[in-house]
């Protein structure tokens, strides 16, 4: 479980201290935060950057900038499966990535594959 974020008026107010000469440590104290939070907010204070870091950000993917071509890789043959996708991006544009990042990717763009039998699975006969 993650920790909750500590309101914007706390912050606030642990800087309003530091700035009238208290110090990081003695502010966390007075207000019950954590010493190295304080510390931490009051050095990104001072550089230029009181508000809070936004949370939950997406990393890019190096797979973003190849996103045309693994596009086009599905669409030349729909049954292509993950390893060769993973290698002719090896191969032809130098990516190296593994089979669950790119599913993972792939996921997180609303592409996914369902196997489906050749008979309906309630059919007597050979499946393969």
């Amino acid at each position: 479980m993650m920790a909750r974020a500590l309101s914007d008026d706390l912050r606030i107010r642990v800087l309003k201290a530091s700035a009238a000469g208290m110090s990081a440590r003695q502010a966390a104290g007075r207000f019950g935060v954590g010493v190295s939070t304080a510390i931490r907010w009051v050095a990104r204070a001072r550089d230029g950057e009181p508000t809070p870091r936004p949370q939950g950000w997406r990393r890019p993917s190096i797979l973003d900038a190849h996103e045309v071509f693994v596009v086009a890789l599905i669409d030349d043959r729909k049954d292509v499966t993950l390893d060769e996708m993973v290698t002719r991006l090896s191969t032809e544009r130098q990516v190296s990535i593994s089979r669950s990042a790119l599913g993972a990717w792939l996921r997180g763009r609303g592409w996914t594959f369902k196997k489906s039998p050749h008979t309906h699975w309630s059919r007597i006969g050979r499946m393969s």
